[in-house]
């Protein structure tokens, strides 16, 4: 995952006759297709239609350099691969955020098209987003620039990569699930995947946005099936962030600290984590989170730091965070900061201010941006507030009876 390589795609777009505006009003994305020309065809008019429904303008499309005999990928790789092209979009305007969530809605639906009309083949946009772009594949990290010439083009260029190298855990390896997701990498396991999925189903229900208004049901399922662990966080991550919720905000929510029995934890934030507590239940286990969305890039750990991160700053501005060290060479005369995330913090760079952004500042920030603690001591509920008469116990007891059979698929 790097950022729009905006040199780089204005030059691809102008070979095929297409005029690209500044950065932030276009956008071009990776999309991995069936192997069939006719369906080919047929879904790329269905995506041009959903755009257009979006007030967005498909620029064109073009089919993505691959070399699979010079990255000599393997049988397994080579026998499932899809068919890689590239949309092109265009109708935003710099700084409206409005384009990124018609591109998001018009790829929801896309996709879901995909599922139900082609279910034995493989129709996925690795990224449709004005600030970001991913190239990925069931490859490994020596294969990747090999195989896809585009990334060794001199006028690629980005202030920053995202790269992970899966191990397929928990799902079988596909190209699809191959790593980076559209906002993050994962290293590790989510174990509350099946509750987490189960609480976002159930939540459809009585989901609502004032950016998409009567129409959010166009984003259902929020979490797509035959995911991974890292792919349902990523598609929750993102419907976070397209409904208004900052990227850093929406780590907090989905990966927070071990805030109940902290005593050392300033109020605002522990107000901050519980009132969250009752909108998102934690995304737990042993896992180390990288996320961008082009403004920022960080890394988050969780609880009980069951994962490592390890990161350099250098003199020379660049900043290397990554499971281990020794990942890239470094210069040791070079390194002006070097530390690990510690269990729950956040590890944030901000491109625009062009700086490390401390855990205690980003988080304090959030905490302080709304009265969580007034909303807590207004509006929560706890058992105990229940008046022990007959009748509330009985309630409580259908109440009990219910949950207990409720199965949600």
């Amino acid at each position: 995952m790097t950022a729009m390589p905006h040199k780089f795609s204005q030059k691809i777009a102008s070979e095929l006759g297409v005029e690209l505006g500044e950065p932030g009003t276009y956008s071009i994305g990776n999309v991995f297709l069936p192997l069939d020309v006719g369906s080919q065809e047929a879904l790329k008019a269905i995506f041009a239609e959903l755009l257009q429904a979006q007030g967005l303008d498909l620029l064109g499309w073009r089919e993505v350099p691959i070399l699979p005999e010079a990255a000599n990928i393997g049988p397994a790789a080579r026998d499932a691969m899809p068919h890689i092209t590239q949309v092109i979009v265009g109708g935003g305007k710099a700084g409206d955020h409005n384009f990124d969530h018609g591109l998001y809605v018009a790829r929801k639906k896309f996709m879901r098209h995909g599922r139900e009309t082609y279910p034995d083949d493989i129709v996925y946009v690795c990224s449709l987003n004005s600030r970001i772009l991913v190239y990925k594949g069931m490859l490994t990290p020596s294969q990747l620039f090999p195989f896809y010439p585009d990334l060794q083009d001199e006028d690629y260029e980005s202030h920053l990569a995202m790269v992970h190298s899966r191990f397929s855990t928990n799902t079988f390896p596909s190209w699809d699930r191959a790593q980076p997701n559209r906002f993050m990498s994962h290293n590790g396991e989510i174990n509350t995947l099946r509750g987490n999925k189960n609480w976002m189903t159930a939540r459809q229900g009585v989901a609502a946005s004032e950016r998409f208004g009567d129409t959010i049901s166009d984003l259902f399922p929020i979490v797509e099936p035959d995911c991974s662990d890292s792919g349902s966080f990523d598609n929750v991550l993102e419907f976070l962030l397209m409904s208004g919720r900052t990227l850093q905000e929406s780590i907090m929510m989905m990966i927070p600290e071990a805030w109940q029995q902290d005593k050392n934890m300033p109020q605002e934030k522990r107000d901050f984590y519980e009132y969250n507590s009752a909108l998102m239940e934690p995304w737990d286990g042993p896992a180390s989170i990288a996320f961008t969305d082009g403004h920022y890039i960080g890394a988050v750990l969780d609880r009980n730091g069951l994962r490592p991160s390890r990161y350099y700053v250098t003199h020379d501005d660049k900043v290397i965070m990554a499971s281990e060290v020794g990942v890239l060479p470094v210069d040791p005369a070079n390194v002006k900061l070097k530390g690990r995330l510690q269990p729950g913090k956040m590890f944030l760079v901000d491109f625009f201010e062009g700086r490390l952004i401390p855990d205690e500042e980003l988080k304090q920030e959030f905490a302080k941006k709304r009265p969580y603690g007034q909303w807590l001591a207004e509006h929560k509920l706890e058992l105990s507030d229940l008046a022990p008469d007959e009748n509330c116990t009985m309630t409580l007891k259908r109440l009990y009876s219910a949950c207990k059979h409720l199965v949600i698929p």
